[in-house]
C-alpha cells in the first residue's frame, strides 16, 4: 500500500478525486458512461472530479463501477499492539466513556 504525505483533509480529498478520474480515463469511460454505470448522477460525478465533493454512498458506487471497492478494506485497519496488555485476549470495547 502506498504511503501518503498529505498535509490536510482537502489534499486527501483532491488526491482521491484525481485518482478516481485517472481510473475512469484508464477504463475508457466518459463521465456520462461512468455516471450511468454507477447509478450516480452526472452532476455529482462532475462535481466530485472538479471539487472532491461527493456523498459516501456515491463514492462507494463509483468505486464498485471502477472495480476499486476492495480498497475500502484498507481505510481503518486495526492498530498494531503497543503493549503486552494489548495482545492479551480481552473483549473489544463497544464504546468509550468520557469521565
Amino acid at each position: 500500500m502506498l504511503a501518503f504525505n498529505l498535509s490536510s483533509p482537502e489534499d486527501l480529498i483532491q488526491g482521491l478525486a484525481h485518482r478516481m478520474k485517472r481510473r475512469r480515463i484508464e477504463s475508457g469511460l466518459t463521465q456520462r458512461e461512468l455516471a450511468t454505470k454507477s447509478n450516480v448522477s452526472y452532476g455529482s460525478l462532475r462535481l466530485f472530479e472538479a471539487s472532491g465533493k461527493i456523498s459516501l454512498e456515491s463514492l462507494v458506487k463509483l468505486a464498485f463501477a471502477l472495480q476499486a471497492e476492495a480498497e475500502f478494506e484498507h481505510l481503518f485497519p486495526s492498530r498494531p499492539p503497543q503493549t503486552i496488555d494489548d495482545v492479551v485476549d480481552r473483549p473489544l470495547k463497544q464504546r468509550v466513556r468520557r469521565r
